[in-house]
């Protein structure tokens, strides 16, 4: 009895010993998930809590305007370059009420204000003596927020009325390149329903979304930084339309205007930016509006105009006939 008790209980217990190993064996790969999981998370996780603050900012900032800081190059006319050694921005604000004239650049689609031929711009106004600001729209570079057509726009009147806060009776001229000649006449056409007037703008690789397809959305690239959103959020571009009417734009302008453009521009074909001055010419007169060509053979494109030995001296003429202007 005894032993068959024994043998009962040795039966029981290899039992028992048999029923734990198989829940071990099925408990281990849970663990293991489990541990790479816990390893996958750690890995991920500076990657993820900067996609959701990027995400958050991505929402939060299509519904809210306020708080919003840009990123802004000042570059001083060259004469000053040594003297700007060390200065801080107070030295820089006070230094556009020498009475030189003053640019604002608005650049084109994607990328910064580094982008070599911006740099080159700024350098080829700098050499002629005149102080350049070079923002980055929201959403762009260093600068906060997303990128909407009325949120750029809102951005360059910020930067217009800031520098005309500061600088005296010098001529202030808005200067925009591709994307930036949509945002420019937006920002005139506003001035003017303030009452207030540029003192010349000049167009480079102006576009007209009147009367040419523009393939892709502007932003798409600001969208497509957040890795699968195009997934999770399809077309989330699709919200934010773009409009940019310079061609309606212009009819209203009453400020003079120079465009530049080069006959081998892949982006913006010729005929666009002849249109566009056409519809300028006819809202005021050939002493207001020029449009200066570049020969296509010279490899200029879209943003190489920068490079023409000839600019400096089409440049000059344009702020004098303005200074004319304005003084007369």
């Amino acid at each position: 009895m005894r032993k068959r008790l024994h043998q009962r209980d040795d039966s029981h217990n290899s039992d028992v010993k048999s029923r734990l190993r198989k829940k071990e064996e099925k408990q281990s790969p849970s663990w293991l998930k489990r541990g790479l999981f816990g390893l996958l998370v750690l890995f991920l996780a500076p990657v993820s809590i900067k996609f959701l603050l990027d995400l958050i900012q991505h929402f939060v900032y299509t519904h809210r305007e306020e708080g919003i800081s840009l990123g802004v190059w000042h570059t001083v006319p060259d004469r000053l370059w040594k003297e700007a050694q060390g200065k801080d921005l107070d030295w820089y604000q006070k230094s556009l009420t020498d009475g030189s004239p003053i640019f604002i650049y608005l650049h084109g689609n994607t990328g910064n204000r580094a982008a070599p031929h911006r740099v080159g711009v700024t350098k080829v106004l700098s050499a002629l003596g005149y102080h350049v600001l070079v923002p980055d729209y929201r959403g762009f570079g260093d600068s906060a927020g997303e990128p909407t057509e009325p949120g750029l726009t809102t951005d360059a009147l910020c930067i217009y009325h800031w520098v005309k806060s500061h600088s005296g009776n010098s001529l202030v001229i808005i200067w925009g390149h591709s994307l930036g000649t949509g945002v420019s006449t937006n920002t005139a056409v506003k001035l003017a329903d303030q009452g207030v007037i540029f003192d010349g703008v000049i167009l480079e690789g102006a576009f007209n979304s009147a009367r040419q397809e523009i393939p892709v959305h502007p932003f798409i690239w600001y969208y497509w930084k957040y890795p699968g959103i195009g997934i999770f959020f399809p077309k989330p571009w699709d919200r934010n339309v773009v409009v940019f009417p310079t061609e309606e734009n212009l009819k209203k302008m009453k400020s003079p205007i120079l465009f530049l453009h080069s006959e081998d521009d892949h982006l913006v074909p010729i005929p666009i930016a002849q249109q566009l001055y056409e519809v300028a010419l006819n809202a005021q007169n050939a002493e207001r509006v020029k449009l200066v060509t570049f020969d296509g053979s010279l490899g200029y494109l879209h943003n190489g105009l920068y490079r023409d030995p000839k600019l400096p001296g089409i440049l000059k003429n344009f702020v004098q006939s303005l200074q004319f202007l304005k003084n007369g």
